[in-house]
């Protein structure tokens, strides 16, 4: 496996393997991997020939008020579990070689962001697609996977892919849990012991609401009361959105048709943590 720092050198690595044929998958990732990330990388690889993970933690996605001094960071674990998952290159640029000084450009995709995450999190979706536009500038992806535990991320890179004619494939593979059914987060590591147990609630929470969309419930608003009590029954939880809304576009529904996506995002503790289910009906 081999390590590539700069823009240009991954540029010309990448223009070498497509003059040679060859398919590459790219897995963006901030590092602080996990088993999440690694499925990523196994479905990248039964898509392409090569396999590209970046490890960049993107200042430019993080508010003013969030973790990115603290957000975990050791690379040779990483590098470690990169190649232990079979990846073949891992693109590791510095802060300066994406964002070279002076830099005024960025690239933002207009109401996809405005709901879920982007309400609570102003700018944080411009600097995702400014960032994921640079690395597919500097990668050259035929095909790029994402987590669906970012299921607004995705859409919204989808949608960008599509306007901006861009000549990748975004594939999106299942959210990974772990056997109590948390969803995996590199934020998990931030939970007191007490705080992991009360994070479970967001995952048991849209098993309640499935169950109950299975057995007959539409009104959206009972599965919105339904999953407001169960994790407000925790003492380190607060809500930051319960949202019911049409997987494609996103716009929140009143009632429950054969699709629908129910996220959430809640504080658990000063760790803000998101997850989803997608439930057709």
């Amino acid at each position: 496996m081999k390590i590539i720092r700069t823009v240009k050198a991954m540029q010309l690595e990448a223009d070498g393997l497509r003059m040679a044929g060859k398919h590459i998958g790219f897995v963006p990732t901030m590092g602080a991997l996990h088993a999440g990330h690694l499925s990523l990388i196994h479905c990248a690889k039964e898509e392409a020939d090569v396999v590209v993970v970046s490890i960049f933690v993107n200042p430019t996605q993080f508010g003013p008020a969030e973790d990115l001094d603290a957000y975990p960071r050791d690379f040779k674990r990483d590098e470690a579990l990169v190649a232990g998952a079979g990846a073949d290159f891992i693109f590791y640029p510095a802060v300066e070689e994406m964002y070279p000084e002076p830099y005024h450009t960025i690239v933002s995709v207009d109401t996809l962001t405005e709901k879920l995450c982007g309400a609570s999190r102003p700018g944080h979706f411009a600097g995702v697609t400014t960032v994921v536009t640079k690395l597919f500038n500097a990668v050259k992806p035929h095909v790029a996977v994402f987590g669906q535990k970012d299921y607004q991320q995705v859409a919204v890179i989808r949608r960008m892919v599509v306007d901006l004619n861009m000549d990748v494939e975004v594939v999106s593979a299942p959210i990974v849990r772990e056997a109590d059914g948390l969803a995996m987060s590199s934020r998990n590591a931030y939970l007191s012991p007490g705080e992991r147990e009360d994070a479970l609630a967001l995952s048991s929470a849209l098993e309640e609401a499935e169950r109950m969309i299975l057995s007959g419930v539409r009104d959206t608003g009972r599965l919105w009361e339904a999953i407001e009590s169960r994790v407000m029954k925790k003492a380190s939880a607060r809500i930051d959105y319960i949202a019911m809304v049409d997987p494609d576009t996103l716009e929140a529904v009143e009632s429950v048709g054969q699709r629908i996506l129910i996220a959430l995002a809640v504080f658990v503790g000063k760790t803000r943590l998101i997850d989803n289910r997608l439930i057709e009906s």
